[in-house]
């Protein structure tokens, strides 16, 4: 039977401080949920990137710092972690996670991290738990290998829709005009100095389904006249929920599932791949982060559906 493919990091473990903000054991249960609800993803482990694919999105002297620990205290404040070699090892494996599930959608329509989405790390720095740019990295690793089989150049859009505006994104493709990056985020929220991404939309504190789901609507649209992507990514962010602590936006569990199904019918329509990455939650009871992102499986697993009849059918 074929299975939807998903990407983890998971067995790489934080070794946080107790008390400390970041949600670590939302991972297991996710898993643990794909497993219980969602036998049809198979689920893989995904390979370290390497420093040259992280070299695609990130200069040496920042890979080499983090590797090697000798990354400055204020540096690694911003990120809001620890060092670690269990990080150092994480941040490798989920920006291989993120190449991995590309190819996989490439190859199948949709594919998945179960992590990622860390879109506030720049070429030169990290930030907010975020240490490389897992969609940059994947996103130029993508074009590269499809430059190398002589296709047509690959043009891929970021559509961020964590509740936090993708920064660290924005700042790598600036000046790159084969990457479009669209993020819908909280005006008031983090971080506090934004940068430009080539569509940015600023909710207001409070914003419910129906004025998202419209601003969203709006969004592809100016996405869809202003760019043809080849590929899309997906940052799938559980922190517009309206009970998520660093989120101050009031999205329903249904709300969500729209938002998610209108991104995919989106992608699906235009016959482009699309490769999704859970990024932010931060709901108090974690359970309820792990409900919204077992929503997006569900129906990314419908999607992924759509592509193999269609392929069956001969007609992709």
């Amino acid at each position: 039977m074929l299975l939807m493919r998903a990407f983890y990091s998971g067995r790489f473990v934080l070794p946080l401080p107790s008390g400390h903000r970041f949600p670590m054991g939302r991972y297991a249960l996710l898993r643990e949920g794909l497993e219980r609800h969602l036998p049809e993803v198979r689920m893989l482990e995904a390979p370290r990137a390497s420093d040259g694919e992280l070299a695609l999105a990130h200069t040496p002297a920042w890979i080499a710092a983090i590797t090697d620990g000798s990354v400055d205290a204020q540096a690694m404040r911003e990120i809001g972690f620890p060092w670690s070699e269990a990080m150092v090892e994480r941040s490798r494996r989920s920006a291989g996670a993120t190449i991995e599930a590309c190819r996989a959608a490439l190859a199948e329509g949709v594919a998945a991290n179960m992590a990622g989405g860390t879109h506030h790390a720049s070429s030169d720095r990290g930030g907010g738990f975020c240490v490389f740019n897992d969609a940059a990295v994947a996103a130029r690793l993508m074009q590269a290998e499809q430059g190398r089989s002589g296709k047509a150049p690959l043009q891929v859009a970021v559509i961020d829709l964590d509740v936090h505006q993708g920064n660290g994104t924005a700042r790598i493709f600036r000046d790159d005009p084969s990457v479009f990056t669209l993020s819908m985020h909280g005006q008031k929220n983090f971080p506090f100095r934004k940068e430009a991404s080539d569509l940015d939309v600023e909710l207001p504190d409070g914003c419910g389904d129906a004025e998202y789901l419209a601003a969203l609507e709006h969004a592809l649209d100016e996405l869809d006249r202003r760019f043809t992507p080849g590929l899309v990514i997906y940052l799938a962010g559980a922190d517009p929920f309206e009970r998520d602590r660093l989120g101050r936006l009031k999205l329903s569990f249904d709300g969500l599932e729209a938002r998610d199904r209108r991104v995919f019918d989106f992608a699906w329509q235009r016959r482009i791949p699309l490769a999704f990455a859970m990024a932010g939650g931060y709901a108090s009871d974690i359970a309820e982060t792990v409900q919204v992102q077992l929503g997006t499986f569900r129906v990314a697993f419908e999607y992924w559906r759509r592509w193999q009849n269609a392929a069956a059918r001969g007609n992709p």
